[in-house]
């Protein structure tokens, strides 16, 4: 907080796992989790900086089956930089140890451990001082074309397993949200988000993460051309056009939304290592970048009077699959922290 920028929520966050997301398999290396809070916590704007991270929790950055004096150390380290932890994703995908929501029964039983083990972590981490807010992330760790061959009796297995992984989470005193994103099958097109938020029918532990580069593409119809809001060919340029898009969008998932990702995207798609495509990160910077971040992210943070919903205490930066040479210079950080604050100082509060 400063005379220049009052507002203290929602806090601003950095997310640690660009560092092993898109990495590997062929392509650059890993950058390490110390590595990216201590980019996070050098960042400033303006005497402002980051207040934490949200981490993904599977090596090399944390162990799924990290021991407790393994949190000790990951609790010491992150407050250590003047941070805390937010939210955390859970490695519920098959290469990560995971399995398809969808799947065959034991599939689905590694999709539920990933999300026990996961939860167990996010837990201690309030306990050991260190998270004070935040949610467990899941998806549904199936492909779009798979889900396709059967689409009402996939969706009814992902709602199945998500009411059980909804189980886990009230055991530990967690909160899950589902990331809409077009390489999720049952969550590539906002029509089928709802309809599954829907069929789970458990709101106060189910709710959804709103990523603002993924929803773009939700708008496009990507993976799902009949869910389409905007005509094909639209001028994304065009701020009136997104405004009337996003309008429409966030009526339907803004109730449920219940953490949030700032992001740019240039209205494609991109993939790296082992990650599908998806909606592509830009740089806040990026010319080619669709959206005025602090205008449109008021259509999630803002009901449809305007009013603030404050439904979330953090949102946080996602920046996947950047080279490794730009995220290696502080000055990517400086200009997503402005783009944070920004976002900050017209849909805050005290």
């Amino acid at each position: 907080m400063s005379a220049s920028h009052p507002n203290t929520y929602p806090k601003l966050h950095n997310a640690a796992w660009p560092g092993v997301v898109g990495k590997g398999d062929g392509g650059e290396p890993p950058i390490d989790l110390d590595t990216m809070l201590d980019l996070t916590a050098a960042a400033k704007v303006d005497g402002i900086g980051f207040d934490g991270v949200d981490i993904f929790l599977f090596a090399p950055h944390v162990d799924i089956d990290s021991t407790d004096d393994d949190l000790k150390d990951l609790a010491r380290r992150v407050t250590s930089r003047g941070l805390v932890v937010g939210s955390v994703v859970a490695p519920v995908w098959p290469p990560t140890g995971g399995g398809s929501a969808m799947g065959d029964a034991g599939e689905r039983q590694k999709f539920l451990t990933q999300v026990r083990k996961g939860c167990r972590i996010a837990k201690r981490l309030r306990e050991l001082g260190a998270r004070p807010y935040g949610i467990v992330r899941l998806d549904s760790g199936a492909g779009v074309a798979d889900w396709a061959k059967d689409p009402e009796g996939n969706t009814k297995k992902i709602a199945e397993t998500f009411r059980e992984a909804c189980m886990i989470a009230d055991e530990h005193g967690e909160r899950l949200a589902a990331e809409g994103e077009i390489c999720w099958g049952g969550m590539h097109s906002w029509r089928e988000m709802v309809k599954l938020l829907e069929l789970v029918d458990r709101p106060k532990t189910l709710g959804f993460q709103a990523d603002m580069s993924h929803t773009l593409l939700y708008l496009m119809g990507y993976n799902a051309p009949d869910d389409a809001i905007l005509p094909k060919g639209a001028d994304l340029k065009d701020k009136k056009v997104l405004d009337e898009g996003l309008k429409k969008l966030t009526a339907a998932l803004r109730p449920w939304t219940i953490d949030f990702h700032v992001a740019q995207n240039d209205g494609t798609a991109h993939g790296s290592g082992s990650h599908d495509k998806t909606g592509r990160h830009c740089l806040p910077t990026d010319p080619n970048g669709k959206l005025d971040i602090a205008h449109h992210a008021g259509f999630w943070l803002r009901d449809e009077k305007g009013k603030l919903t404050k439904a979330f205490r953090h949102v946080c930066w996602d920046g996947c699959m950047f080279p490794n040479e730009v995220m290696m210079n502080p000055q990517t950080w400086n200009d997503i922290l402005a783009a944070m604050v920004a976002v900050r100082d017209a849909h805050g509060w005290l």
